[in-house]
């Protein structure tokens, strides 16, 4: 039996603003934008080459915006992603590793799948983790 994740829903204050960061800053593609009603709208993005996507709105949950923690994206090479998303006004930390059993600056030297990370956050705090996966090297 498959399990498969395609779906999150980030809470959000202002869909609008949430909107404009994940489709314009993140390059999200924007799937849905629907409101039957000034209490129900939801809007679905999904990230490039994901096949899962998440969903912001109004009515649709009750967690408190902010609070989503520690959503990973997982890219190829964690560099190149950084300096794209800072290029597009993203707020990004510096890129970490782990070695002898501590944080350590820059991406891990052998680009070691799960090894690299970098930080980031949406308007309304809810906090992302960049964490690098060559081509090739995810373990199932």
């Amino acid at each position: 039996m498959d399990y498969q994740l395609q779906l999150v829903l980030v809470p959000v204050a202002d869909v609008d603003v949430a909107k404009a960061f994940y489709a314009e800053r993140m390059g999200f593609t924007v799937d849905v934008d629907f409101s039957p009603n000034e209490d129900f709208r939801v809007v679905q993005l999904t990230p490039p080459g994901s096949a899962c996507s998440i969903s912001i709105g109004v009515g649709i949950t009750k967690a408190v915006p902010g609070s989503l923690e520690g959503m990973h994206l997982v890219v190829t090479d964690i560099t190149a992603a950084r300096q794209e998303l800072t290029g597009r006004g993203v707020e990004v930390s510096e890129i970490r590793h782990m070695a002898d059993g501590q944080w350590t600056p820059g991406p891990d030297p052998n680009h070691a799948p799960y090894g690299s990370f970098a930080d980031f956050k949406d308007p309304d705090g809810n906090t992302w983790v960049l964490q690098e996966v060559p081509e090739g090297g995810a373990v199932r």
